[in-house]
């Protein structure tokens, strides 16, 4: 037998070789929960489990394929027959072998979501009269998955998102009633159904409920903190019968609720599961021991919680910084000041982080960056005027400022429903191959060779393009681009987008930085124009020289680390975010968040908490550093008022 405490340490090696009944090992960020689960299979097999008798779950393939490899290099090619993968992997797996049980071939097919979305929209076609107003169906996806995810009805969800929606919720359900007899009579699946008909084989079948349930000595689930109520649920059945349930994760980690993900599920697991043993991993192999400080006194304040203290494992270095900065361009201003810094001690520019707690916080930044022409490389993988709602915005803008812009023209149009390509080619030709959106005489023209249904949708955009002249808006951009929010794209981002809130959030931010550029829009849209360029340059670098800056919301850094981590719009209302202040669930998950920015630093830390947001009518409004700055025990942090060259 293998010595598995010389090869753990003696948490991860309680864990990895405890005996049989119910385990649930609360890893704490960078404490090797990974190596720990890979031993846990090796150790098993080595005690003469079979593979096939062993069920590990994931969420993600990149990391059931990390795990198998690993354990391969443990325990050898024996582990091949193991299975492992995500619950919809695995699920799969179930309804190839029974889906005739739910009236399903077992060859159904798997509609991606380029299919589903597509079949969703013929749906909308095929049972509703008014189209124009009706939800896209995007949205209607969000919806369904939503519910499927919450296990809940889509009523239930309805009921929270109707308000917003300005339709009969009656036309949605008929829609989703709609699209799921036809993927029955297709044969198919969507990813969701994956979750859904296979936790109902194993709730409605008792044969192929015992049958796994026989099969399956041992469940290893690995990020138990992030399961839904329907895995939950099928953890529960799989494990039923032989109570061998290894669940891994950790409560201080538990971030994405806004996606299904129950913060109960592993709170009550202990409960569940009686006799259960739980093991803690605090040894950290990551961070120094001045970030483990701030990660561990900014998550005490939650009180729900298996309580965990990170313990360091590294050499003493620099307490974080916390800057107390003016406003957002001096953030913008020290955050580059502070990595050309680090880059002068010898960081590379990958090992740098910068992390923020929505993509609106980090605009200001992005145009920062790209005029000190200092590449960046996003986690979405998409800079923000690439994307299709501020290119939208910017559109507007470029139709108001150049009479010959048919590429902007194209793209304002195509925003009302029932405009296409040829629709938008004639309309161009009619008004003699420009739009002078100043004379009211064309503006006139246009208004007339409009469709009637869109004629309606155009007038307030056409009120608009009236008063960016008579009114001066091309000296006040972020007025323009909020009233165009206001009057018209509002609706549409509703309509389309299912998450039509943060994206106004972004153009809310746009329309303060338009507001404050040097010679209005058209010095605007000069600057876009080149920061657009510089990011067709940057995706070039990308792929042949990946020395680059990472920007990346907090949510999508959760699993990384970086040497060097720079938090962002610290403070309140920004981080936490007010969406989420008020509620003790909501200020839980947000410092939950905060804990795990704060964990993603390996070397420095360093958190910016500006005292002001600018207006675009020029005003300000005074923030206060955020709470989970303020409760952290004078000392374990150096403080800075505004940069002054040092750090």
């Amino acid at each position: 037998m293998t010595d598995y405490s010389k090869l753990l340490n003696p948490e991860q090696c309680e864990a990895a070789t405890a005996g049989d009944g119910p385990l649930l090992v609360l890893a704490a960020a960078g404490t090797g929960k990974t190596r720990t689960l890979v031993y846990r299979v090796a150790y098993l097999i080595e005690r003469g489990e079979h593979p096939d008798g062993l069920l590990l779950l994931t969420f993600t393939n990149r990391a059931a394929r990390e795990m198998l490899e690993r354990a391969k290099e443990v325990a050898g090619d024996a582990v091949g027959s193991l299975l492992n993968g995500t619950f919809h992997h695995v699920c799969n797996r179930f309804l190839r072998r029974f889906g005739d049980r739910l009236g399903y071939s077992n060859s159904f097919t798997i509609l991606d979501r380029d299919e589903s979305h597509t079949l969703i929209d013929h749906c909308i076609k095929d049972a509703v009269r008014n189209k124009r107003d009706f939800p896209k169906k995007d949205v209607i996806a969000s919806l369904i998955s939503s519910a499927a995810n919450r296990a809940c009805d889509l009523e239930d969800v309805l009921e929270q998102r109707i308000h917003d929606l300005c339709v009969d919720p009656m036309e949605i359900i008929k829609v989703a009633n709609l699209y799921s007899e036809r993927k029955l009579a297709m044969g198919a699946m969507d990813f969701d159904d994956l979750l859904v008909n296979g936790l109902r084989l194993l709730v409605e079948h008792e044969a192929v409920r015992d049958y796994y349930q026989n099969r399956f000595r041992h469940v290893l689930v690995d990020e138990y903190q992030d399961t839904n109520l329907l895995q939950a649920r099928m953890v529960d059945i799989l494990g039923g019968l032989n109570r061998n349930v290894m669940a891994v994760g950790d409560d201080f980690q538990c971030i994405y609720s806004w996606r299904g993900a129950d913060f109960r599920n592993i709170m009550e697991f202990p409960k569940r599961w009686e006799g259960c043993r739980i093991v803690k991993l605090e040894r950290n192999y990551r961070s120094v021991p001045e970030v483990l400080a701030v990660a561990n006194a900014c998550i005490q304040g939650n009180p729900e919680q298996f309580q965990k203290t990170l313990r360091p494992t590294r050499k003493s270095r620099n307490k974080p910084q916390v800057f107390f900065l003016r406003d957002g361009d001096e953030q913008a201003r020290t955050v580059l000041a502070v990595i050309q810094r680090f880059q002068q001690d010898g960081y590379a520019l990958r090992d740098m982080a910068v992390l923020y707690r929505a993509h609106f916080h980090s605009i200001e930044l992005q145009m920062m960056l790209g005029r000190a022409r200092l590449p960046f490389v996003i986690t979405s993988g998409i800079g923000v005027f690439e994307q299709a709602h501020v290119k939208d915005v910017v559109a507007f803008l470029r139709v108001c400022e150049n009479r010959s812009d048919r590429v902007a023209f194209g793209r304002l149009l195509g925003l009302l429903s029932g405009v296409g390509e040829k629709t938008v080619d004639t309309l161009w030709k009619t008004l003699g191959e420009c739009f002078e959106t100043s004379d009211p005489q064309q503006r006139a023209r246009l208004v007339a060779a409009l469709k009637p249904a869109v004629r309606g949708q155009w007038q307030e955009i056409d009120r608009l393009l009236a008063a960016y002249h008579d009114e001066g808006l091309s000296t006040n951009g972020g007025e323009a681009v909020q009233r165009f929010c206001d009057v018209f794209y509002r609706t549409y981002l509703t309509k389309v987008y299912d998450n039509a809130d943060k994206r106004e959030e972004d153009i809310r931010e746009l329309a303060l930085q338009i507001g404050r550029s040097d010679g209005g829009v058209a010095g605007f849209l000069q600057e876009v124009a080149l920061l657009t360029n510089v990011d067709h340059e940057y995706d070039k670098m990308a792929r042949e020289h990946a020395d680059m800056l990472h920007l990346s919301t907090v949510h999508q850094a959760k699993g990384l680390e970086w040497p060097v981590v720079i938090v962002i719009w610290a403070s309140e209302g920004m981080f936490p975010s007010s969406r989420s202040m008020g509620e003790s669930e909501n200020d839980a998950e947000e410092r939950r968040l905060f804990y795990v920015a704060v964990t993603r630093a390996k070397d420095e830390l360093v958190l910016c908490a500006p005292e002001m947001r600018r207006t675009r009518d020029g005003g300000v409004f005074y923030c206060k550093p955020s709470r989970f700055i303020k409760e952290l025990p004078r000392g374990l942090t150096r403080e800075n008022f505004g940069f002054r060259g040092g750090y």
